[in-house]
């Protein structure tokens, strides 16, 4: 991982201080396991390192949103980029390509380009991955707090949902991940159909 610049460091301090620490899913440690797949990804799509770096700096900020509130978050962490990166001699073209990668993690995720697209797999790496069930548990846990969901039952119906919907955007995403992915899927389908 290379050397974190001012501009970084004051938004991971920031996320650091003022995130909740009820965020089981969303906190900090998320937005370090999204940096971390992104620039894997990054790695296999020859960007410049121009690109990397708003790429970067747009994964510090997507879900910085969720210091100040759980709905609408991508808007409020475009509203602190905009805000904050100026000083760091960001352009309003940088600012907007920065934008518009936090606002394409929105749900459902709307990747209009190759930076959208990586940032939208990075966000959601997890679901092919080995650690898939540790990380949608502590998703679960936030749920229930900030969505009212309290019913194993009714989660598995969620995941599936939200799995057969899903697909991934890069050749990364989509040589490393999807089968993975649809392993799970096939999984919770199972325990989904033993409901009834």
């Amino acid at each position: 991982m290379q050397t974190k610049t001012p501009e970084e460091k004051f938004i991971l301090q920031y996320l650091k201080d003022q995130l909740p620490d009820n965020l089981t899913y969303h906190g900090l440690h998320h937005t370090l396991d999204v940096l971390d797949a992104g620039l894997k990804i990054a790695a296999s799509e020859n960007l410049s390192e121009e690109e990397i770096k708003l790429l970067r700096i747009a994964i510090l900020y997507h879900d910085a949103g969720f210091t100040a509130k759980y709905q609408d978050h991508e808007d409020k962490g475009c509203e602190m980029a905009r805000k904050n990166l100026p000083a760091y001699g960001y352009s309003s073209k940088e600012i907007e390509t920065v934008c518009g990668m936090i606002t394409a993690t929105k749900i459902p995720q709307t990747p209009h380009n190759l930076l959208e697209k990586i940032i939208c797999d990075a966000d959601l790496d997890y679901l092919g991955r080995n650690d898939f069930h540790k990380i949608s548990n502590t998703l679960f846990e936030e749920m229930k707090i900030y969505n009212n969901l309290h019913d194993e039952k009714e989660w598995n119906k969620i995941q599936k949902k939200f799995l057969e919907k899903h697909h991934y955007f890069t050749e990364f995403g989509k040589k490393n991940r999807e089968n993975k992915k649809r392993e799970y899927l096939q999984e919770i389908n199972q325990l989904v159909s033993s409901y009834n």
